[in-house]
């Protein structure tokens, strides 16, 4: 069963936890974390910033934040290298496609989310997640 979205979706920049951590270890990335306040507060990224893209999730459906991209321009340059992250990719690839169509250059969807790099980091002994 083929996808019905249009091409976009193939052309998100992608990167996973290993090329995640090597890249946040040099200064010029920087990590973009778009779950919710709380669960950002349960733990993230070491240096993380912080813009929801769903304001809240209940079982009637999801309320996107509609500020997501000015919050992130507050934050950001538009060439800023940024890698976005949620939980497990969804959020991110979601989020990654808006920060792109809104003309930002240098984002890439962590696959996998944070739950990808707690298990990269588990693996090699590398506390880069807090």
């Amino acid at each position: 069963m083929g996808s019905l979205r249009g091409g976009m979706e193939d052309a998100i920049p992608t990167v996973n936890a290993d090329e995640a951590c090597a890249l946040l270890s040099t200064a010029a990335h920087q990590y973009l974390d778009v779950r919710m306040w709380e669960d950002f507060d349960k733990g993230h990224v070491a240096g993380a910033r912080n813009v929801p893209y769903y304001l809240s999730v209940t079982p009637h459906g999801k309320e996107k934040n509609p500020h997501f991209v000015e919050q992130v321009a507050a934050l950001y340059p538009k060439d800023q290298h940024l890698i976005v992250g949620c939980r497990s990719g969804i959020r991110s690839k979601l989020a990654t496609a808006d920060l792109l169509s809104a003309g930002f250059k240098n984002v890439r969807n962590l696959e996998g989310g944070y739950l990808s790099l707690l298990r990269s980091t588990n693996q090699h002994n590398h506390p880069s997640a807090a």
